[in-house]
């Protein structure tokens, strides 16, 4: 059975699908986070600390009510293509994160595997809290397991 598909002309459905690139066949968790990474690499990591965390407090925040309408609208409670629960996990991954590839690198490797593999309690939130706050919270859990362990790499080595 097919998935319904997002209006994109809506803006929250074009948000919550991250810009189109939740609607991938294979992996759209994936692609939705490799779409995140240009905004990071060219916005993002060049902001001050502050003003960092303060964008991931309302990208958080709001994405719980994207992520929440766009599930009602089509009527899936965690669509694959809804994506920006993805975005603002590897945003929590690379936060305070060295400038350089290599560290953008490992972090969208992090966090795809705390995404993926959902170890407990990324797999309890994921199964256990619904709506909006559910789709975001395994993703912001997710993020913030892969930051510790990116911070731990950063200064050890």
């Amino acid at each position: 059975m097919a998935l319904p598909q997002p209006n994109l002309k809506d803006p929250i459905h074009w948000l919550a699908f991250g810009l189109g690139s939740g609607l991938a066949k294979k992996a759209p968790g994936t692609f939705g986070t490799l779409a995140a990474l240009p905004i990071y690499w060219f916005l993002l990591q060049h902001l001050s600390p502050l003003v960092y965390g303060l964008v991931l407090v309302v990208t958080g925040v709001v994405g719980v009510w994207i992520c929440h309408k766009t599930a009602r609208d089509l009527n899936v409670h965690d669509h694959p293509g809804i994506v920006w629960d993805e975005w603002v996990g590897v945003w929590i991954t690379l936060f305070l994160a060295p400038t350089g590839w290599e560290w953008v690198v490992l972090g969208f490797v992090l966090f795809r595997f705390f995404d993926i593999l959902k170890p407990w309690p990324i797999s309890w939130l994921d199964k256990n809290v619904h709506d909006g706050i559910g789709i975001m919270l395994d993703d912001i859990a997710a993020g913030l397991a892969a930051w510790v362990v990116l911070q731990a790499i950063i200064r050890v080595g």
